[in-house]
């Protein structure tokens, strides 16, 4: 069985945003990255329509929109985007990291599957302390 460290794992940039880094692995069917977001920084909002996710909050603070909710979440928190939910998250206070992970595996990129939700624009007015410029 494979274990990986971490520090170790080659880093790569998002295909969505380059302020978004990441550090990914595949497996049958899931796969799982560790992502760094610098303040303010994100994807619009978007919805996976063949996959869903977990994130496990790891440092820092995200501000999520998921569904119709609104929040701010931390170290500690866990989130579930089912398929077809509209999100996004911006991190807050300085950069945050997260734990993901997404079924199926796909091709293993975790920018897989992404399409930008309808309403992605008035959504990013609600981004505390940005102009959602991102």
């Amino acid at each position: 069985m494979p274990f990986y460290q971490v520090a170790e794992m080659a880093e790569s940039k998002s295909k969505l945003n380059a302020a978004i880094t990441r550090k990914t692995v595949a497996g049958e069917l899931m796969k799982a990255g560790v992502v760094t977001k610098l303040e303010g920084e994100g994807p619009p909002l978007h919805m996976h329509p063949n996959e869903e996710q977990f994130a496990l909050i790891l440092e820092g603070k995200l501000h999520y929109i998921l569904g119709d909710e609104e929040r701010t979440v931390e170290k500690g928190d866990l989130i579930h985007i089912p398929r077809n939910t509209n999100h996004r998250s911006r991190a807050v206070g300085g950069s945050a990291v997260f734990f993901a992970v997404k079924s199926p595996c796909g091709d293993g990129e975790l920018d897989q599957d992404y399409n930008m939700a309808e309403g992605a624009e008035e959504a990013e007015k609600s981004f505390p302390g940005g102009n959602g410029a991102s």
